[in-house]
């Protein structure tokens, strides 16, 4: 890793800890984003030249609330913010890593921001895609792409986000234990999405972004370590621990994509799918089970066939149908038609992805035709594969899996030919 590299990797690990104790000092969030946004600035520009400082973290903080009494300072001429002195006390103050009471555990910034984000003036929606933006450091293309909306609107919810937390008057301070097991549910939805985004990338020349997968796995475990008998914070964190746990199986010598029925099995991380599975049996003990709960049920079923044709697809298929009832995503229904098709054969499937076609939340979505893509081609109509598989390669953003989709076209165009 080359200098800038780790100084970037740093930077992103600081930034969300730093942001969670200068939002919670300051008290707004649009302010406390701006000013650690130019410390991370002035951090990149300097530390490559001059290193990295001792306390970096207690670096970025002052540099952040110096940026902030800055700001005071030019706002007391036209507001005279009584804060303004308060400001400039705090931008001279060392800085001491606080520890939160409330949380029962070693302060984690970036856990407690996790759940300041997902304040009560903002829609479940707005939470998730503003913590994405100061948590988990996604652009807000990835955002838009994880939610399937295009990237003009989710700009906009971010910056009404924003705005509404500041019209609010609500304080942006640490949540209650009844605020906190209110927005519980939009915090999951944000560290799955952070995961979901690691492991298979939206876009860019790579398969993984494990900066993201494990730093949402990190979280998930100091969430789970707060709450330990929550079904569902164990049921999030066995689906990642499960389907990590296959990432090395997951990309060829050339960083190409291999799919799962072709991964070589001795790849995967035993170590991962035994903490995983253990998590399953304790979520399904306990019951009742959530969405997580019955997606890490479906993973560790994956994960437990030695081999893929030792796969026990009418069970996925029956979670599936229990998921779906549930939750009210398209994933899931593709998915559905998946284990379907593996049960009852392609025709099947293909018959179920049309009920799809209607909605809106898919139209245009790559992984509609690449699903399509590979029933045709299980049931021997390698013309409409080969044209699924291209549709699909032209809309996804993932250069892995736009190779993959394209190699699939390519592999089927011989006995294409020959007809």
């Amino acid at each position: 890793m080359t200098a800038p590299d780790a100084t970037h990797r740093l930077l992103r690990e600081l930034a969300p800890q730093v942001l969670g104790v200068v939002a919670r000092r300051h008290g707004d969030f649009a302010d406390a984003e701006d000013a650690v946004q130019e410390a991370l600035i002035a951090a990149a520009q300097q530390w490559p030249v001059a290193g990295v400082p001792t306390n970096p973290r207690g670096w970025l903080y002052q540099v952040a609330m110096r940026r902030l009494a800055d700001h005071v300072r030019a706002e007391v001429a036209r507001r005279r913010r009584e804060d303004a002195v308060a400001a400039e006390r705090a931008a001279t103050e060392p800085f001491v890593p606080p520890r939160d009471a409330d949380l029962g555990v070693e302060q984690d910034d970036t856990l407690v921001l996790l759940f300041m984000c997902c304040h009560p003036a903002l829609t479940p929606p707005s939470a998730i895609a503003l913590t994405l933006r100061a948590v988990g450091g996604l652009t807000t293309a990835e955002i838009a792409s994880a939610f399937l909306v295009p990237e003009a609107t989710m700009a906009q919810r971010i910056s009404r986000a924003k705005a509404s937390i500041r019209a609010s008057g609500v304080p942006f301070t640490l949540p209650t234990d009844v605020e906190r097991a209110a927005r519980l549910g939009a915090v999951l939805h944000v560290l799955y999405l952070i995961f979901n985004e690691g492991y298979a990338s939206t876009s860019g020349p790579g398969l993984h972004r494990t900066d993201l997968s494990d730093e949402a796995i990190r979280l998930t475990r100091a969430l789970h370590a707060l709450l330990p008998d929550d079904g569902e914070v164990a049921g999030l964190l066995a689906l990642m621990l499960l389907t990590d746990a296959r990432r090395a199986a997951r990309t060829g010598p050339h960083g190409e994509l291999i799919p799962l029925d072709e991964q070589d099995r001795a790849l995967w991380s035993r170590a991962l799918i035994d903490e995983g599975v253990a998590l399953v049996e304790g979520v399904m003990a306990r019951g009742p089970v959530g969405p997580y709960g019955l997606q890490a049920a479906i993973a560790a079923v994956h994960d437990e066939a030695p081999r893929a044709e030792d796969t026990d697809w009418p069970q996925i298929l029956a979670l599936y149908q229990l998921l779906e009832r549930l939750s009210d995503n398209p994933m899931v229904a593709l998915s559905r038609a998946i284990a379907a098709a593996m049960v009852h054969g392609p025709e099947v499937g293909l018959e179920q992805l049309r009920a799809l076609d209607a909605d809106a939340r898919l139209a245009g979505h790559y992984r509609l035709d690449a699903v399509r893509a590979h029933l045709h081609e299980r049931a021997g109509d390698p013309a409409r594969a080969v044209a699924h598989y291209r549709a699909a390669a032209s809309r996804t953003a993932s250069a892995p899996e736009r190779d993959y989709l394209l190699a699939r076209a390519a592999r089927l165009t011989p006995s294409l030919n020959s007809r």
